[in-house]
């Protein structure tokens, strides 16, 4: 096992240094880099009048920006030096996760990053224990009652609220209950209110579920279909089995059957998901939702920062996930052995 997680740790150095060469590649050819948009700018400054049009001015009028001035600005973000020493002195920095400042929010990009985090934890963190809760129970009794009505029933509204995007129920929520058109009853902005740290410790923590209930829901309806059904094709499977036979031959009640023996097995790839999707929930945030009830997470940060081409965000960002996707890899790989002692990976090392 400790050679197998060993070869895996390695394999993980060339894939994070692929994907980050290829998205340093990608940046080099986007138009409208940082330069060019502080350059443009600048031009559009002095064409206002802003800026003065003589010989000392970054503005040259009609001829555009001083040569000199451009160096100036191409050595202020760093793009004065060759391609491939920028990446490497780039990925030399990483390595110790410095990430460099903003171009666009003029701060280091971890503290960035760890101001935007509470916002998508709440969500994600939410998001993962609501659906697990509901779903695996949800799937098992669709499993026992296959083909009843309930099965039927719960099914068809499932897949109802699979079918409709979160942001558009998301925007449905807040037409009917945010004080849209009918009920003021939830907030829109933020995940407290800004009386906050006025308030006692009960009215503190009723104040930010309260504030939770419409962002929490439009993320996690379109997901409960997908996870009720896998645990029910989960459990359906084993118990069409012959030891489930076997077992209630040998006068066992349903219920001994269900917990004692399907449940183990069902349960493996239900398992072998927790610490993939509960890392994920963790450090990922969803624009469409964010944006919609003005949470600033981690979702908004990474469109703004495409936007306005702020590469310390983008690369920093991407670096510092691309590791959490990878180590949430191995850890989903390690759960199929921790749940179930008769897999082993001896045979892969």
């Amino acid at each position: 096992m400790s050679i197998y997680i060993l070869k895996r740790i390695l394999l993980m150095i060339p894939t994070l240094v692929g994907v980050m060469f290829i998205t340093f590649v990608i940046t080099q050819f986007v138009p409208g880099g940082p330069v060019e948009k502080m350059m443009a700018t600048i031009e559009g400054h002095g064409a206002n009048g802003e800026a003065t049009s003589g010989g000392t001015g970054l503005y040259q009028g009609k001829q555009g920006l001083d040569p000199q001035r451009i160096e100036q600005l191409k050595k202020l973000y760093g793009f004065d030096k060759p391609p491939l020493q920028r990446f490497v002195s780039m990925m030399s920095s990483y390595l110790v996760f410095d990430f460099g400042d903003s171009y666009y929010h003029h701060q280091k990009v971890a503290d960035l990053v760890i101001s935007k985090l509470p916002v998508s934890m709440s969500l994600g963190l939410w998001s993962f224990l609501i659906v697990y809760s509901v779903c695996i129970p949800l799937g098992i009794r669709k499993a026992i009652l296959d083909g009843s009505r309930f099965d039927v029933f719960s099914s068809t509204v499932i897949l109802i609220g699979y079918a409709i995007p979160g942001f558009v129920l998301g925007i449905v929520l807040i037409v009917l209950f945010g004080g849209g058109s009918f009920w003021s009853v939830f907030p829109l902005r933020g995940l407290v209110s800004d009386n906050w740290h006025e308030m006692t410790l009960l009215s503190k923590i009723l104040d930010y579920l309260w504030h939770m209930v419409l962002p929490i829901t439009a993320s996690t309806v379109s997901s409960l279909a997908v996870m009720t059904l896998l645990t029910k094709n989960s459990f359906l499977e084993e118990i069409r089995k012959q030891y489930v036979m076997t077992a209630r031959a040998k006068g066992l009640s349903d219920t001994q059957v269900l917990y004692k023996h399907v449940f183990r097995n069902a349960i493996i790839p239900i398992i072998t998901g927790f610490p993939g999707q509960f890392i994920t929930a963790f450090f990922t945030g969803s624009l469409l939702i964010e944006t919609i009830f003005s949470l600033d997470g981690m979702g908004l940060l990474a469109y703004e920062s495409v936007l306005n081409r702020d590469y310390p965000v983008v690369l920093g960002t991407l670096y510092f996930f691309t590791i959490i996707g990878l180590v949430s890899r191995l850890l989903s790989d390690l759960s199929y052995v921790w749940v179930d002692p008769r897999i082993s990976f001896e045979g892969h090392q």
